[in-house]
């Protein structure tokens, strides 16, 4: 008989929970986000993302490869953040989001708030 050993959860993510990275490329920051983006995991992303818009005129990449949910808080959090880097010259751009993402900015009309880049930057 074979078991499967049974995945084991990262050490950053607790279940139900999110992970925000952060790595600077030359034009700006990534933020690599994986896991929930709700109402209990918002308050990290607002911190990461007011942590790199503090430098006007850069391109934030939102990397959206494992991003599992958003909900409308986790809209909210990007919307706000997309205010406040159309304000000091900057921009936000999303790459790799999951169907279930850009479904979510079809429906609230929020497709054209953030340009979907073909792949991280290097």
């Amino acid at each position: 008989m074979n078991r499967r050993t049974p995945k084991k959860p990262e050490p950053d993510l607790v279940p139900g929970g999110l992970s925000v990275s952060t790595r600077a490329w030359a034009g700006g920051s990534v933020l690599t986000l994986r896991g929930e983006l709700d109402l209990d995991t918002v308050e990290l992303v607002h911190t990461a993302l007011d942590e790199v818009l503090r430098t006007p005129g850069t391109v934030v990449v939102i990397d959206c490869a494992g991003l599992e949910f958003c909900d409308s808080t986790g809209l909210n959090a990007l919307l706000r953040a997309r205010a406040v880097a159309d304000g000091g010259g900057s921009r936000i751009e999303l790459v790799h989001p999951r169907p279930l993402v850009l479904r979510m900015l079809e429906l609230t009309g929020a497709t054209d708030a953030f340009p979907i880049r073909d792949g991280l930057p290097a």
